[in-house]
């Protein structure tokens, strides 16, 4: 008899579930409350704009590649990319400019020229980013941590004997400032923590791995844009026989003492031999667990930032930026003060644009732009949003137009917001934290949920609340190991 599985959720990790289910065999069913797939990985279209909703940043494309393959498919015929010559432009409140080019040669110049410090500095940091993720994402990336079978074995024993150089009792911030002589390369490896929403200044050291991904490995991008993951799994899946049923809001995930029986959704059950969430974990539980006993203490881990992103539709266009560009405060410490420990938003934020138009040219009108314009938040816990939405957003327009030379807001002509209300309602993550739990711990990656239930045999979950975290990369590798227990 052929085995049934359903999954709650239709972002990226639950489609990438849904697709590696099919390959085993499974009769697959996705269950999705909105109208489209991909969760925050969805776009947005305002006139003749369009907009990627969430992830703006694609590393790590053969996980991507790895879905095809596995289901016999060419991914070129389906899903193209490039990799980006320049992975950001890095402004800062002085008037440096940086351009973090591709080429190793070329960065290191780039930033021995442009600040005081030196190119060996920067190469021994990005060497050390590649140390870290050579000795440690095997174990703490790609397989599951609630398992012995993870810790005993040569790669978690290699591990083990380099301990003593792996960063754990930093944080983040010290590593890079005992690293470091200039505050502005600081601040640009700072920045990394905020990749899984947390804060440099209590994150461990260990993050430091990060860098890896994008000036080691690479940055890329989607040539019909971030959305067409989204879309290319989708649509793979589909050709697998996943059924999706999208405006089906699932109700509750049916238990008896044998482990899990199915999903309720519209007051029907719906039979499974396994069943799995890509919900936001807190609310899984909450929402479609009530009667099992939840995990308390993992649930009220301290959550990730969420976001603030103005989607705007810019009539003007601006040769000096690219497709990724950051504009930095001034005082760092003090914008994740604010952020972690005062639930507000700086005065001065760090702004984070994406302009999609730079590589896919039509994401906006000739002459024009699209700005995806985001800064790092609070998560909700009940702020006066309204207010801070029209503070941020006179900031964000005061700091770039000061920048650029040029009145921001007289160009922008359509617009649109997302914030921490509305990323909790669209995709059920609990006060629309973006990462789940933070990693401001050096405990952390061993304080998010597993990928399986222990209480409930058939149960697994993946997404960006559970191990490893979020983010595409981290967010496909979640389903990865989910599926790779399920027989």
């Amino acid at each position: 008899m052929v085995k049934r599985a359903g999954i709650v959720g239709a972002g990226i990790a639950g489609i990438a579930s849904a697709i590696r289910l099919a390959n085993k065999g499974y009769h697959v069913d996705v269950y999705e409350a909105n109208t489209y797939p991909g969760g925050k990985l969805s776009e947005i279209k305002l006139g003749d704009y369009r907009f990627d909703a969430g992830p703006s940043l694609f590393t790590l494309p053969e996980l991507v590649d790895e879905l095809f393959t596995l289901s016999g498919e060419q991914i070129q015929d389906h899903f193209e990319y490039q990799h980006l010559p320049v992975a950001c432009h890095y402004f800062y409140e002085d008037g440096t400019f940086l351009k973090a080019y591709a080429d190793r040669e070329k960065f290191l110049e780039e930033v021995s020229q442009k600040t005081t410090e030196s190119s060996q500095t920067i190469q021994a940091a990005l060497d050390r980013s590649s140390y870290l993720y050579d000795t440690l994402s095997d174990l703490f990336m790609k397989r599951s941590l609630h398992r012995w079978q993870t810790f005993v074995n040569k790669k978690a024993w290699r591990a083990y004997s380099k301990l003593h150089r792996l960063d754990f009792f930093r944080s983040m911030h010290q590593a890079n400032q005992q690293q470091f002589q200039d505050k502005r390369v600081v601040q640009l490896f700072n920045r990394y923590a905020t990749y899984n929403g947390s804060n440099p200044y209590e994150a461990p050291a260990t993050m430091n791995i990060i860098p890896h991904l994008e000036f080691n490995i690479g940055a890329y991008f989607p040539t019909r844009g971030m959305y067409s993951i989204t879309d290319s799994l989708y649509k793979l899946a589909q050709r697998l026989g996943v059924r999706f049923h999208f405006q089906s809001q699932v109700k509750e995930i049916e238990t008896d003492n044998s482990g899990v029986k199915g999903i309720n959704v519209a007051g029907e059950i719906q039979h499974y031999d396994v069943v799995v969430s890509n919900m936001d974990v807190v609310n899984t539980y909450r929402k479609l667990l009530p009667k099992v006993k939840p995990p308390t203490r993992l649930l009220n881990q301290p959550k990730s930032s969420s976001a603030l992103i103005f989607y705007w539709g810019v009539n003007h266009s601006f040769p000096e930026l690219d497709l990724h560009n950051i504009f930095f405060s001034q005082n760092y410490q003090q914008e994740f003060e604010h952020i972690f420990q005062k639930k507000t938003i700086y005065h001065d934020p760090t702004v984070y644009v994406n302009i999609t138009a730079k590589y896919k040219t039509d994401d906006a009108p000739p002459g024009a732009e699209n700005w995806f314009t985001m800064i790092n938040v609070p998560n909700n816990e009940g702020q006066d949003w309204d207010a801070l939405i029209n503070q941020a957003r006179n900031s964000i327009i005061d700091k770039v137009s000061n920048r650029l030379g040029v009145n921001v807001g007289s160009k922008i002509v359509a617009e649109d917001i997302l914030d921490p209300r509305t990323i909790e309602s669209r995709t059920s993550s609990s006060q629309g934290a973006l990462y789940g739990n933070s990693s401001n711990n050096r405990y952390a990656a061993f304080l998010r949920h597993a990928n399986f239930s222990r209480k409930i045999k058939g149960l697994y979950f993946c997404g960006g609340s559970v191990h490893p975290g979020g983010g595409i990369p981290l967010s496909l590798l979640s389903a990865k190991i989910a599926v790779d227990q399920i027989k």
